[in-house]
């Protein structure tokens, strides 16, 4: 695979031996040269991009070890390195759980700040001047009781049958690809 970027030492001006510390004045120069605010250059933004890109790249030792080593291609995942951004997207785990029915447990389990939402419609003279309403929302809470163990105080907490406490049913069968676990959410419980 062909690439049209520029080698990204020569984008920053700066020998493959370079130090971290030269690597960094060169970019902070060039970046002060090229940004859009201060060069109305047509082409300035995409020389800062460029410059840009290379010192994320130059500036983190292991990214610019697999570019010493392959180039563009062990920084886009097509070198030696393994599978680049992809593991950025979850990996394999992610696309066999969604071909098989992994668990989405993680995913969609609670995630703070995001537990409550309310939507609402606003005139336009609300939203820019401000306005205060009131509005009531419903959410979920552990018992205050039983803490959400489902049992009296004092009592025995008896975990599901199905899957032992843990939410989730794993069942395995045998594949063309060896053994292949399907998660489920547990109907029992």
């Amino acid at each position: 695979m062909r690439t049209n970027k520029r080698d990204y030492y020569d984008v920053l001006g700066v020998g493959r031996s370079a130090s971290d510390e030269e690597i960094k004045r060169s970019f902070r120069k060039l970046a002060l040269q090229y940004h859009p605010d201060r060069n109305q250059d047509s082409d300035a933004t995409e020389k800062f991009k460029e410059i840009n890109e290379a010192y994320q790249i130059l500036s983190d030792p292991q990214k610019r070890s697999a570019y010493d080593q392959f180039g563009h291609a062990g920084i886009n995942g097509g070198g030696s390195q393994g599978f680049g951004d992809f593991e950025t997207f979850g990996g394999f785990g992610d696309i066999f759980d969604s071909f098989f029915g992994g668990s989405n447990r993680q995913r969609n389990s609670p995630q703070k700040g995001s537990d409550l939402q309310y939507q609402m419609t606003l005139e336009f003279d609300e939203a820019v001047f401000g306005t205060e309403k009131e509005f009531a929302i419903n959410r979920t809470e552990a018992c205050g009781t039983c803490r959400g163990s489902k049992s009296n105080p004092g009592g025995k907490v008896e975990n599901c049958s199905s899957c032992g406490g843990s939410g989730e049913v794993r069942r395995a069968q045998r594949s063309l690809l060896g053994q292949v676990v399907q998660v489920s959410e547990c109907h029992s419980c």
